[in-house]
């Protein structure tokens, strides 16, 4: 056989060579990237913030829960000292929150949420800085001593915002778009113990968007926040175990009027939340021109509600949603329209403070409340419904509802209706309420209108600056 000459050999295309080009320098842009000393720092700073975020959500949640106690404790000892206690804790959080901490006031969601969308790394620093994490904390636990419907789990979302933001500060790192976003997941996985919902938040609620840049950091934050949060609190359900079923065909009815409920109730929450907070009217609007005084009316009113309730108005909820939801105790029936009355209140009054908790506990409320309707299905099925039907009303984000109420409950029997009626309930909540309420409250802490009307130190040329 004689020797291949060259003109022999198979001869590559254009598109072959080219084809092959492309390739060797994906190769040696793989290699620059797996090699590079920043791409390693970045992740170096991800797990020291995801280690950070998760002792910070743990540490909160025990002030919260150490908080909340103190305030069953001044209830139980002297059941009036919350009509002149509460008013006046109120008053003193809003005047300081105003006057010192402004980006502390809510939820913290909404600041977030305008963080992310900011290219000012001044208006940034002033919606998540050390000193606006520090007061998060501590006021939104001096709000429940003080008898304040809020949860810690929002609030919670804007202190792994900060933890992380103040890392990759720390770091030298340029853009910390992503490194906000991942501290927000990994609060939400390591307040909840709920990695997966921390996820599908940043997604869906956060970021309105699936950016696969971001996936693996959004990811890997929040298992190292809720390996954290499991290595000290243990692997534990946050409300417990529930084994809820639907059985038989009939039980299906349930599913749509609790996304009725659900999303009418959660719904017209919204609508009245963003009104009172960024545009009252009547006797409201008049009220509010002295904040510090409709914070003491608000503090009063939740008072009277806390005092005739025993207490059932105030807190987060979480006692009184466990109790019925795992030990089957019976709660009041007018529980939920309590709890949703001193929670709107609660939190138009402007003190810092969640709505998650809150929210979850008015729709076990309510789902307990019309559970006589059901005689024929599990009450438990009926509570978990409304959960999740009023809670994805209220945040207008059916997915994240839906895997917090199954990871916080280990109930995976109620997928299929959990869904349904999450996805329902957000579709009804969307027609009276056109814009999701984090979003909504988030457009008061844009620069435009922060810089007036947030911290003097914003931006030097600012208004409030001179």
């Amino acid at each position: 056989m004689a020797d291949e000459t060259p003109d022999d050999k198979p001869k590559m295309g254009v598109r072959g060579l080219s084809r092959t080009r492309r390739l060797r320098g994906s190769m040696r842009r793989y290699r620059y990237v797996s090699l590079s000393r920043r791409v390693w720092m970045r992740r170096a700073v991800f797990i020291a913030g995801a280690l950070l975020v998760g002792l910070a959500a743990v540490g909160f949640a025990g002030i919260a829960n150490s908080a909340q106690d103190l305030y069953s404790y001044i209830l139980t000892t002297y059941p009036m000292l919350p009509l002149v206690m509460t008013p006046a804790c109120f008053a003193v959080l809003a005047y300081v929150t105003m006057r010192w901490f402004p980006a502390a006031a809510g939820s913290g969601i909404p600041q977030v949420i305008a963080a992310r969308k900011s290219s000012d790394q001044l208006h940034v620093r002033a919606l998540l800085g050390w000193q606006t994490t520090v007061a998060k904390i501590v006021m939104t636990a001096l709000a429940l001593a003080a008898g304040a419907s809020v949860g810690r789990e929002g609030p919670t979302v804007q202190v792994g915002a900060s933890v992380m933001f103040a890392v990759a500060t720390v770091a030298g790192l340029g853009r910390r778009n992503g490194f906000v976003l991942a501290g927000s997941a990994a609060g939400i996985a390591a307040a909840f113990n709920a990695p997966i919902a921390g996820i599908l938040f940043a997604i869906e609620e956060l970021a309105k968007a699936f950016a696969g840049r971001i996936n693996d950091i959004v990811i890997g934050s929040v298992v190292i926040a809720g390996a954290v949060s499991w290595a000290i609190l243990g692997n534990y359900d946050y409300f417990g175990r529930v084994d809820a079923d639907i059985v038989r065909m009939q039980d299906w009815v349930a599913v749509p009027i609790c996304a009725l409920f659900g999303g009418v109730l959660g719904g017209l929450f919204s609508v009245a939340l963003v009104s009172l907070l960024r545009k009252p009217f009547g006797i409201v609007a008049v009220i509010k021109r002295q904040p510090i005084i409709f914070a003491a009316l608000c503090g009063l009113l939740v008072a009277i509600l806390s005092i005739a309730t025993a207490g059932y108005a105030s807190g987060n909820g979480y006692a009184e949603t466990r109790a019925s939801l795992i030990d089957g105790q019976a709660i009041p029936w007018w529980f939920g329209l309590a709890k949703l009355g001193s929670t709107l209140l609660s939190s138009a009054s402007g003190i810092p403070g969640g709505l998650f908790s809150p929210s979850l506990a008015v729709g076990a409320g309510i789902g307990s409340m019309i559970t006589p309707i059901f005689t024929f299905a599990d009450p438990r099925v009926i509570m978990l419904l409304m959960t999740v039907g009023y809670f994805a009303g209220v945040v207008q984000s059916p997915l994240t509802a839906v895997v917090i109420v199954m990871e916080m409950t280990s109930d995976k029997n109620m997928v299929i209706p959990l869904m349904a009626t999450s996805l329902f309930a957000a579709g009804i909540s969307r027609l009276i309420s056109r814009e999701p309420i984090y979003h909504a409250l988030a457009r008061g802490y844009y620069a435009s209108v922060f810089r007036i009307h947030g911290t003097p130190d914003v931006s030097p040329g600012s208004p409030s600056g001179r």
